[in-house]
């Protein structure tokens, strides 16, 4: 496969990212702020919003291994910008209600399109190489639309709040030019990114329970979702807590576009590395010293005070280079064990399910319990229980992800 060929499929991971950093790191402040919504309510909201996506993702895995998968990637590329306008648009009364519903399609939306897109690229690629590479392209775009996501607001709007309700308007017409690209092939023309003389998926006779169990019976395959799951929760915490963390203990709310920028830069330039050392000394390998790296560059957040900006853009350098490892490395270890199995798409039914637990549960419960704590955003109260859960809480988890990765290393690689 020609890497201009790679390149059309990882395009539409573009807008896909860009419509997700707003739904999942700047939903909840931006609640908080434009619709003066509480933390305790808030969090509820975005737990039983997430359950509910994260619920149907094995459902669509199964759709996606009975549908042919480009055209599942589009029918839901409109309720995801119909719901993603909707979201960044609220109304001054009945936020909570609002947020639930246009969360509810937007969720819908997104999660049909990444499940059917990820298992499409486990569809295309020929070998483990291959579908590194496929993986690479996808999360790298991926990380061009989180950057545009996290920069935009601040130079479209005097603040951020009114940047972050401006983005619902670019996101449809990004999908339209990604997806003319990356559906070239669909269209009949030249260049798309289907195997040769594969015209469209073949439906997989199997229901869906039976399904399920047929991937979570491959022992490989839950060791590595256990793995993923405590470092998921090491990464969704901070990604939950990072506006409120630079805001209120840093005091730089005005520089969080450009560090948000900064960490995914890191992470889309650290992609060709994590790819040529896993290349040479297995994805195992180079995803554990991802895990050390983020470790050692997390241990200092803690001690950080207001202004201390040189020292937090050093930690979101070295944790977004391990970011670049997160999001390519496992994804393609599951590709390879969805082929495996011969139905990609309900393993990463189950694989997205997992991911947006780690979502749900880091928004639903940290930000009740901060607000037990006593935090409230924009004072200074709270802000010890607020440092605990962006900096340190994560560690345990990190090194707990850590310590399962090397036990079970040899199963993991393909």
């Amino acid at each position: 496969m020609t890497a201009g060929r790679i390149l059309a499929y990882g395009l539409l991971g573009l807008p896909l990212a860009f419509a997700a950093l707003p739904i999942y790191v700047h939903v909840p402040r931006f609640y908080a702020e434009a619709a003066g919504m509480n933390l305790a309510l808030l969090g509820a909201i975005l737990l039983g919003a997430r359950l509910f996506d994260a619920a149907i993702d094995p459902w669509l895995g199964w759709l996606a291994d009975r549908v042919r998968r480009p055209r599942m990637v589009a029918l839901a590329l409109l309720p995801l910008s119909l719901g993603f306008i909707a979201l960044l648009n609220p109304p001054r009364a009945d936020a909570g209600l609002w947020l639930l519903a246009s969360l509810t399609l937007t969720y819908f939306g997104f999660s049909a399109a990444s499940v059917a897109y990820q298992a499409w690229g486990a569809e295309i690629g020929d070998d483990s190489r291959q579908r590194t590479r496929l993986t690479a392209a996808r999360e790298g775009c991926g990380l061009i639309g989180v950057i545009l996501a996290a920069v935009l607001p601040l130079l479209i709007a005097a603040t951020l709040v009114d940047g972050v309700a401006r983005l619902a308007w670019i996101l449809p017409p990004l999908l339209a030019v990604a997806a003319l690209i990356t559906f070239k092939d669909s269209l009949a023309l030249p260049g798309g990114v289907s195997k040769p003389g594969v015209a469209a998926h073949r439906p997989v006779p199997v229901d869906l329970l039976p399904s399920l169990r047929r991937a979570l019976a491959d022992q490989s395959f839950r060791r590595l979702l256990l793995v993923f799951v405590a470092n998921g929760i090491a990464a969704a915490l901070p990604a939950t807590l990072f506006l409120f963390f630079v805001a209120d203990v840093l005091q730089l709310e005005s520089a969080s576009g450009p560090l948000l920028a900064l960490y995914f830069v890191s992470g889309a330039a650290s992609l060709p590395l994590w790819v040529t050392l896993a290349a040479r000394r297995g994805r195992v390998v180079a995803w554990g010293l991802a895990m050390g790296l983020s470790i050692l560059a997390f241990a200092g957040a803690s001690q950080l005070a207001a202004g201390d900006l040189l020292p937090f853009a050093l930690i979101c350098l070295a944790s977004g280079m391990a970011l670049g490892a997160d999001l390519t490395l496992p994804a393609a270890i599951a590709a390879d064990m969805g082929e495996r199995q011969g139905q990609a798409g309900a393993c990463f039914g189950i694989w997205n399910l997992v991911a947006k637990l780690n979502l749900a549960l880091a928004a639903g419960l940290a930000l009740p319990l901060l607000a037990l704590a006593g935090y409230t955003p924009g004072a200074a109260t709270g802000l010890p229980a607020l440092i605990f859960a962006y900096a340190l809480l994560p560690l345990l988890f990190k090194a707990l992800a850590g310590l399962l990765l090397w036990r079970w290393r040899h199963s993991l690689e393909i």
